[in-house]
């Protein structure tokens, strides 16, 4: 299943103009509080997908019977572009566990890259739902790489992946790879260029979080 917030009007609309505008993204910090503002929303969206069970609650005048979602959510989140999403999901979903994955495109002279990670640290991840920031979905290689590396710590119920922006090339290889998940979706792109980059996309959405880095 893909849902993508762009396809209804709402707010989110323009937290998604400003993380493209040029202009705006010379402000480092409006554009790591936009990726959480986003972040914030899709972790709502998922949420009313959960399972909810019932409790009762003591207030200072009596008890109430409240619907809470299931607890065994597991966050993850690539590093480090999706730092700032990651940090708007777990302002809604504050009990969950947390995954960290350090992966990049490493390049070969033909032109090529593979998807190498370095670091991964994850909780258990059995019977758990589990959902995966990544503001950029260009090839969605490093989204199945990361997902299969993520087996080696269990097998969760469900799969959630969040992009703030997508290729339509990386969307169609999570779907024909990862059948079962559902992509949560800013928006959808059309292009991208030799080097795998979205167009128009909205550039390195690490650098803009960030700072520029070397490249090795």
């Amino acid at each position: 299943m893909i849902n993508v917030l762009a396809q209804t009007n709402s707010v989110a609309n323009n937290f998604l103009a400003e993380i493209r505008d040029i202009e705006v993204q010379r402000d480092a910090l409006r554009f790591r509080r936009n990726m959480e503002r986003l972040g914030e929303i899709f972790a709502y969206e998922i949420s009313k997908t959960l399972d909810f069970y019932e409790q009762e609650v003591t207030t200072p005048l009596g008890t109430a019977m409240v619907r809470k979602t299931e607890r065994k959510v597991v966050l993850a989140t690539i590093l480090r572009a999706g730092l700032p999403m990651h940090q708007g999901m777990l302002n809604y979903f504050d009990y969950a566990g947390n995954a960290f994955i350090s992966a990049y495109r490493k390049h070969h002279k033909d032109g090529s890259f593979e998807i190498s990670l370095q670091y991964v640290t994850c909780p258990d991840l059995n019977d758990a739902v589990l959902i995966i920031a990544d503001p950029m979905l260009a090839t969605g290689q490093s989204i199945a790489r990361t997902l299969q590396e993520l087996t080696r710590y269990g097998h969760p119920k469900s799969v959630h992946i969040v992009s703030a922006i997508a290729a339509r090339e990386g969307v169609d290889h999570v779907r024909r790879h990862l059948p079962n998940a559902t992509l949560w979706l800013g928006d959808v792109d059309e292009e991208l260029t030799a080097k795998s980059y979205i167009v128009p996309g909205l550039g390195d959405a690490g650098d803009l979080s960030f700072g520029d880095k070397i490249q090795n």
